[in-house]
């Protein structure tokens, strides 16, 4: 099995150690991915003194050791806090909020998450062109990321095609599927909710993502 064959196994593990940390974190899990954690581990560390002619996979080795570095700090911190006793939630990088246009906050209040209201049309205004209906936003409810992954990625889909409508920067994947799980894990615990639903937004030329807590 070749480099190029292997960061694709460390890609996807990392993606599925985020999910498994957060179960840990919501309280689905008892027991904290320790041994998922030392198989990427033992991967990255297979690689990290050799020489790797190709640029390719040089870059994509070291974006996915920076990745899993940023993600285990962050993890650690988490852990250290709840041994500690302290609350701590999970925690989003400004730059994924803003570029979901999410907020980041320190405590969460009902307001965060009442669903946008979709304005009435005028008199005599059309609320969408002739001849065509104004597509409706999709609404996915989650209560776990890995099982709602189709779902999830349906939203993601629909969520790119309204930033490229607004001319918005791109977002990957791997960012949005990371976001929801942090904001279903954080929702469900602070507010005891059975399932987080998401819906997209657009207001005033920005796409923006909204969630609300489902009991």
């Amino acid at each position: 099995m070749g480099l190029n064959e292997d960061l694709d196994i460390l890609e996807g593990m990392i993606r599925q150690l985020q999910i498994e940390w957060d179960k840990f974190f919501c309280g689905v899990e008892k027991k904290p991915p320790n041994d998922l954690r030392t198989k990427v581990e033992t991967l990255i560390r297979r690689y990290a003194f050799q020489e790797m002619r190709n640029n390719s996979e040089r870059f994509r080795y070291q974006s996915l050791s920076t990745r899993y570095s940023t993600f285990n700090e962050m993890w650690n911190k988490r852990l250290r806090a709840i041994e500690e006793g302290r609350v701590a939630g999970i925690h989003v990088t400004p730059a994924m909020a803003h570029m979901l246009n999410v907020p980041i906050p320190d405590t969460i209040t009902p307001e965060m998450f009442i669903p946008p209201t979709v304005p009435r049309a005028k008199a005599g205004e059309d609320a969408a062109p002739a001849g065509r209906k104004a597509a409706k936003p999709l609404e996915v409810r989650v209560t776990d990321p890995r099982r709602d992954a189709r779902a999830i990625r349906a939203l993601y889909e629909q969520f790119a095609a309204a930033r490229k409508t607004t001319g918005e920067t791109a977002v990957k994947l791997e960012s949005f599927e990371s976001l929801i799980a942090q904001q279903t894990s954080k929702i469900l615990s602070a507010k005891g909710a059975a399932a987080v639903e998401f819906r997209i937004e657009t207001k005033d030329g920005k796409v923006s993502l909204k969630a609300k807590p489902i009991r």
